[in-house]
């Protein structure tokens, strides 16, 4: 049973940042694709980053774009979520996923395997 854990979430100031971690047993090398998603409050989860194998396959949504920086570390079976200049609409509860597929043109697709997510809220 693939298990993700998410954890660094929390309050934090507009403009401020954050950083998610996600750690997963199964995470130890760039086959095992990694996503992250996030839901607010009365809408629909949606795609936020995902990477696949390496910096050249990377995608983000558009209204994190240059804000929110994926990476990972397969020493560590953990996965992370850098983000910065967070604003009010940053506020949600963001899931760690892993889906079979991350196209640099779409993001993520048909996730296997959800964590239980963790809540961040930008406010001041």
């Amino acid at each position: 049973q693939v298990q993700l854990v998410e954890s660094g979430g929390g309050l934090v100031q507009p403009g401020g940042s954050l950083t998610l971690s996600c750690a997963a047993a199964e995470l130890t090398s760039d086959d095992y694709i990694i996503a992250w998603y996030r839901q607010a409050p009365g809408k629909e989860r949606e795609g936020v980053s995902c990477m696949a194998r390496g910096d050249d396959s990377i995608w983000y949504a558009d209204s994190v774009k240059g804000r929110f920086n994926i990476s990972r570390d397969n020493a560590k079976n953990t996965a992370y979520l850098q983000m910065h200049s967070l604003s009010p609409e940053d506020t949600a509860v963001y899931y760690c996923a892993a889906p079979r597929r991350c196209s640099t043109y779409s993001g993520p697709y048909y996730v296997d395997h959800w964590g239980q997510g963790t809540q961040v809220t930008v406010s001041s």
